[in-house]
């Protein structure tokens, strides 16, 4: 059998529908995504906070992982993506019977016509298996986004009854409403890959999210310095690659549309970081490495409703926004706005997601190229106000669908978390504050000196995590082995 024949075989594993291309680029697609999460967003967050909470930090991240994709298959992606329940929602069933799974994928799988009779539909050429689990590392990302606004301080019993919360009345909604054929799909509301569901969702979530948590120890809040500056340039490294999957996987085949997104996902940030970093260079005299994941971030997030709809020139403009706006409202605005400043916002995802989502679906409303559109979007006749035509209206409906996915979520956020505050603290004790990750796992990130024991001078003796191997103490005393000290 010649490559040809093989490619065209069909057999009860290899359907007429089946394209094996776009199969295997959406699974790599879904893999780089993940790996943006798991262990890319792991290792960001373990590193880029203070000793003490390297471990409860990655634990999060590493909880709302597992999490999300039980959720989802139980009942998230079918609200997502599902039967239209109503016009911003969609009806919850599970996503695991292989009658489902094995049929063709469809977005959206509801029978939606519009007033002129006409009917959008995308039906990707692969199974419906693909797609579920695709669109789950989005919805995990989201949710691990949003934890880098309240890490360093958050009840993590109170985090774990949050997690599935917020994905089944928060996510689902603005994730149907944008792409699972609700009111705002169907209206022609342009989200190419999540600058309004996930950065949008994320930004404004973990905000108000971090005002009912409350903030960190004022000692946290003075000083919170990374405690591995090089291994969080390993995140943001599988941060910044598993980007190309984020965007390059949103036309849900690999097609000329992927390609555009790719490359302008990977010029939008790396411009982004050379604005960003010029910016503390002129003002703060030096360079920071965090300074320029930040800017790294910005142009990732600010493009992503676009990626594959503008034009690359465009992408270097947005770049340019996104590497200074964002700063200024982080460097400026933040420090004289008094909500801003009483809010403890730890990784400032406020500013890295909601605004540079904003900025980017705004922008995308700008910079839509028709032809490009014309490639991906099920709505024809799409275009930017940039390009004339019916491109003012398109800027009003990113502006209108902005507010909305920012209302629902500090409305449904803050409803949640009053919720579990009934029955679970969502603050840890000052005195587990002050101790860290000792105090809440009986784990620590870093064994210094001591090889993971720690001296408990109330019992005059050696104690190890109930998951380390018991190590007899130093016969140089305890100096010599050293206390494990939490910075």
């Amino acid at each position: 059998m010649n490559t040809t024949e093989a490619y065209g075989a069909v057999s009860p594993a290899v359907p007429p529908w089946l394209n094996k291309g776009d199969n295997a680029w959406q699974m790599m697609a879904s893999t780089l995504v993940c790996i943006q999460s798991m262990p890319g967003l792991v290792i960001l967050y373990a590193s880029i906070v203070k000793k003490k909470w390297a471990v409860n930090s990655a634990f999060m991240a590493l909880y709302a992982f597992a999490a999300v994709l039980i959720c989802w298959v139980l009942v998230g992606y079918r609200m997502a993506f599902g039967d239209e329940l109503l016009p911003f929602w969609g009806k919850g069933a599970p996503a695991l019977g292989q009658k489902f799974l094995l049929h063709q994928a469809r977005v959206p799988e509801s029978n939606h016509t519009r007033d002129d009779g006409t009917f959008e539909i995308i039906e990707p050429f692969y199974p419906m298996a693909t797609l579920v689990y695709f669109q789950f590392s989005f919805a995990a990302i989201t949710m691990i986004l949003l934890a880098g606004s309240v890490l360093g301080r958050m009840n993590i019993k109170a985090w774990m009854a949050f997690v599935p919360l917020w994905l089944v009345f928060s996510y689902t909604v603005g994730a149907f409403s944008l792409w699972g054929g609700g009111f705002l799909y169907h209206w022609g509301v342009i989200d190419y890959s999540g600058g309004y569901v996930i950065h949008l969702s994320s930004g404004m979530a973990g905000f108000t999210a971090a005002y009912w948590v409350g903030p960190r120890l004022k000692s946290d809040r003075e000083r919170f310095p990374p405690n591995n500056v090089l291994l969080m340039l390993a995140g943001a490294g599988l941060l910044w690659m598993g980007w190309s999957g984020f965007n390059g996987g949103a036309p849900y085949a690999a097609n000329i549309d992927a390609s555009i997104a790719v490359l302008n996902t990977n010029i939008c940030a790396a411009t982004s970081l050379l604005v960003w970093t010029t910016l503390d260079v002129v003002f703060f005299g030096k360079p920071s490495v965090i300074g320029a994941v930040q800017g790294m971030m910005t142009g990732l997030v600010c493009i992503t409703p676009g990626a594959g709809l503008v034009q690359s020139w465009a992408a270097i403009v947005m770049g340019m926004l996104s590497g200074s706006i964002p700063w200024v409202s982080m460097m400026i605005l933040h420090k004289k706005s008094s909500l801003l400043q009483k809010v403890d916002d730890t990784l400032g995802v406020f500013h890295t997601h909601a605004v540079a989502g904003l900025l980017g679906g705004l922008l995308t409303g700008l910079f839509a190229e028709p032809q490009l559109c014309a490639l991906i979007l099920p709505i024809s006749n799409t275009r930017g106000a940039f390009y004339g035509g019916s491109g003012g209206k398109q800027f009003l409906k990113q502006i209108v669908a902005a507010m909305f996915v920012a209302g629902w979520n500090l409305v449904s956020t803050t409803l949640i978390l009053l919720a579990i505050r009934l029955f679970i603290p969502l603050r840890m004790p000052d005195e587990e504050l002050a101790i860290g990750d000792d105090a809440v796992h009986g784990e620590e990130a870093y064994a210094l000196w001591g090889d993971g024991e720690k001296y408990d001078p109330t019992k005059h003796g050696w104690h190890t995590s109930a998951y380390s191997q018991d190590i007899a103490p130093s016969p140089y005393g305890n100096g010599a082995r050293g206390v494990t000290i939490n910075l």
